[in-house]
């Protein structure tokens, strides 16, 4: 079944094998500033990959409950995107 978040699901498995690779950093003891490298690779793959999600919602959902016109539906929709910024900003 092809999903609208194949890119994704290709990079978060990606960004799961950085995982593995960190952990497996860690167990063999290796340089701090390594670590910490690969934990900022990580970090910007997941946000790369979370801008592109939004993206997705923008341009399905939102566009969706604009083109439907219901005023219920908008709202509900900018309300859920109006909290999960609040909460990322946190």
């Amino acid at each position: 079944m092809k999903t609208k978040f194949e890119k994704e699901i290709a990079r978060m498995r990606r960004i799961e094998g950085q995982a593995r690779g960190i952990a497996k950093m860690m167990e063999e003891d290796r340089y701090c500033i390594d670590i910490l490298q690969q934990f900022a690779a990580m970090e910007a793959a997941l946000r790369a990959t979370r801008m592109e999600v939004l993206k997705t919602h923008s341009s399905h959902c939102l566009e969706e409950a604009i083109e439907l016109g219901s005023k219920a539906d908008q709202r509900t929709k900018i309300a859920e995107l109006i909290a999960l910024l609040e909460k990322q900003a946190r």
